[in-house]
């Protein structure tokens, strides 16, 4: 049984000779590959095994204590080494245009409501009468409950986009999205929404001390790595799209 160093730098095996042979043809090796007799504690050059033209070899010395490695399959070398791009932080631009994106949809959802109640409180001024106050109250509550449902929708499908994808709308239109510091995978509920956005948001709204979160949150965009106080709490960061 034989093991092997692929082209990416991690071990494969123990497989047979005959599976060696295979990746030999299939280039998925070759006589300078690195590899291991199972029993032995000495890597070779492919090409020094005596079943692909090299001098015979000692007879290996059974180890005491075999520790197995994971089993690959040749579909798991891969043909040249790979190394993971590095994931780049999105630029100030795109994550303002996303921003600006997302705040325009919530706008359009409450749109009903900001066209419907004015309009609605003025007619009434200008009629009076018992009549038009029964008109107004359940126009203002229609009005309301329609942009209350609409933002209510957007709010649910941002927050799953964000836990499942680390993107929202606005994100995925301008092809950035969000991703944890440590190891690059997606935000999740927690990361990407409860601590990212909706803590801020409950701090934003405190007074005097809201104001001031908001403006030093918005100034750690000019960061080298371009982390704002929101991804800092919440150990994220703003990726571009591979």
């Amino acid at each position: 049984m034989y093991t092997i160093i692929g082209g990416d730098g991690k071990e494969y095996g123990p497989v047979s000779l005959d599976q060696l042979r295979a990746w030999v043809a299939g280039g998925r090796a070759n006589m300078d590959t690195r590899v291991r007799i199972a029993g032995t504690g000495e890597w070779l050059r492919v090409g020094d095994l005596p079943e692909f033209g090299g001098a015979p070899l000692p007879p290996p010395i059974p180890a005491a204590t075999p520790v197995p490695v994971p089993i690959g399959t040749a579909d798991a070398i891969p043909l040249l080494a790979r190394t993971a791009a590095p994931m780049e932080p999105a630029d100030r631009g795109t994550r303002l245009g996303a921003f600006t994106l997302d705040y325009l949809l919530s706008v359009v959802c409450a749109l009903p409501a900001l066209i419907m109640l004015p309009a609605i409180a003025i007619s009434g001024a200008l009629n009076g009468g018992n009549l038009a106050r029964l008109v107004e109250i359940p126009g203002m509550i229609l009005a309301a409950s329609i942009s209350g449902m609409a933002l209510l929708v957007l709010t649910v499908i941002q927050i799953c986009m964000i836990s499942i994808r680390g993107q929202s709308i606005g994100k995925r239109i301008v092809g950035i999205r969000i991703v944890r510091v440590g190891d690059g995978s997606k935000p999740g509920f927690v990361h990407g929404w409860l601590i990212r956005q909706f803590v801020p948001k409950v701090i934003s709204a405190i007074p005097y001390i809201g104001v001031i979160f908001f403006l030093v949150d918005s100034f750690f965009i000019f960061r080298d790595d371009r982390r704002c106080l929101h991804d800092l709490m919440a150990d994220t960061r703003v990726v571009k799209m591979p």
